[in-house]
């Protein structure tokens, strides 16, 4: 099999189950109260927040890998093992003081202050596994954690039936993500992926690390910008419904960055023309699949949030319906965004679409809320979504020396991918059939 359908087919199946997991956790809080999901999404988008913020390491690192190889990038990972423990703390104190003088829905960060210093180690080091493609480790390390939350949490709520509450969910939550961190160190200690510190190389890492850490901060803070003002401007209640519509749209998003991240490491070759051709072929061929799957994904929403969430929630479709489609286009933003970034080496580039998104994203949610509410906030992201990622389609040809048609028109990679994809259907549906 070819080696980028084989490393796509890994890390969708990886997600269909991570899905289904963060799907499981998301019923359990969702189902305590509209207030206790909008608590929960508050507290995972901090989190987010965290781990963007230092997420320059693991891109600078997988950068490395898929340039030198696992063992060149070995001192560079021991150098982030020291520089995440320190972060760590450093972010701690500061989420320990939020927790203590911000709004009462702030105080559970203090578990995440506790978490901090070994809560970055897994996402960081497995940019060694990103860099040479090794999608197996990497696969184990997104899924393990759900699962361990969700098979602690379902236990728990079988033996004590009505007393699961937030504290325990956050907690379940936060050790199973550093159970796995610490796995992670202990793999690659154990296979010498990583080496005796090298601080120097880390200091000339320094400037894409924050420039990657600033890019995917500001990214986030679009993700979830609607969000926090709908919080603060209807209320704890409302967030959770709107969280909801959330998570199912960006369920689409699974599957164009499996692709993305099957080819990231190829993405990054040296050979500008060989890049530029593998980021149009994963763009158009997120575009074609994520276009494939939003009608299923809306129908199946449309008829399980209700039945399972309960009807508070039935609002969480309108804005999931809103988001769809700038979801959709946003979907072939992560390959343009790898080219600019483990490619040409300008994450800068990136961040500049996104602190563009970011603030269209804010000024249209602070005009449309107040009239529309979840509405008004569900639309502006749609629309900052798609603003931004047409600006990017555009550098991004200009950057490659390519025709605009030859990134927006389908074009014969895409052609040949969807008859690969067809005959593979054609040859298991038969088999489906006969057994």
């Amino acid at each position: 099999m070819d080696p980028v359908a084989r490393g796509t087919l890994i890390n969708f199946s990886t997600r269909v189950l991570s899905v289904a997991a963060l799907l499981g956790l998301t019923a359990l809080s969702a189902r305590m109260g509209t207030e206790v999901q909008g608590a929960f999404a508050l507290f995972t988008s901090a989190e987010g927040v965290l781990i963007a913020l230092l997420s320059g390491f693991g891109v600078a690192l997988a950068r490395q890998a898929s340039q030198g190889g696992a063992r060149q990038a070995a001192p560079l990972a021991g150098a982030i093992v020291l520089a995440c423990l320190l972060a760590g703390l450093v972010a701690g104190a500061l989420l320990a003081g939020l927790a203590w003088t911000g709004p009462e829905a702030y105080g559970m960060f203090i578990w995440l202050a506790l978490a901090a210093p070994l809560l970055l180690l897994g996402p960081s080091l497995g940019g060694l596994w990103l860099g040479t493609g090794r999608m197996g480790p990497l696969a184990a390390q997104s899924l393990l954690p759900p699962l361990i939350a969700l098979a602690v949490l379902g236990g728990a709520s079988l033996v004590w039936p009505g007393q699961v509450g937030l504290g325990l969910l956050i907690a379940t939550w936060l050790l199973a993500k550093v159970l796995v961190s610490l796995g992670v160190v202990g793999v690659l200690w154990r296979g010498k992926g990583l080496a005796r510190p090298d601080l120097p190389r880390l200091r000339a890492e320094w400037p894409f690390v924050l420039a990657i850490g600033l890019t995917n901060l500001i990214g986030l803070l679009n993700y979830r910008v609607g969000l926090l003002l709908v919080e603060r401007q209807l209320g704890l209640g409302s967030a959770g419904v709107y969280s909801i519509g959330i998570v199912v749209a960006e369920l689409l998003w699974f599957v164009s960055s499996s692709l993305t991240q099957a080819v990231y490491g190829r993405i990054g070759t040296p050979d500008g023309e060989r890049a530029a051709q593998l980021t149009v072929r994963t763009a158009q061929l997120s575009w074609a699949a994520l276009l494939v799957c939003m009608l299923p994904l809306g129908l199946l929403a449309t008829v399980l949030v209700p039945r399972v969430l309960g009807p508070a929630y039935a609002d969480s479709l309108e804005v999931m319906a809103w988001m769809l489609p700038g979801v959709l286009l946003f979907g072939g933003a992560s390959s343009l965004s790898a080219y600019f970034t483990n490619h040409a080496g300008r994450p800068q580039v990136a961040a500049r679409v996104a602190g563009l998104s970011l603030g269209l994203n804010v000024l249209l949610s602070m005009l449309l809320i107040p009239a529309l509410g979840m509405r008004g906030a569900a639309l502006a992201t749609s629309l900052s979504y798609a603003i931004s990622v047409l600006y990017l389609g555009w550098l991004f040809v200009r950057h490659a020396g390519l025709p605009l048609s030859d990134l927006w028109w389908p074009g014969a990679p895409l052609r040949q991918d969807l008859r690969t994809v067809a005959a593979l259907l054609g040859r298991w549906l038969p088999r489906r059939k006969a057994s």
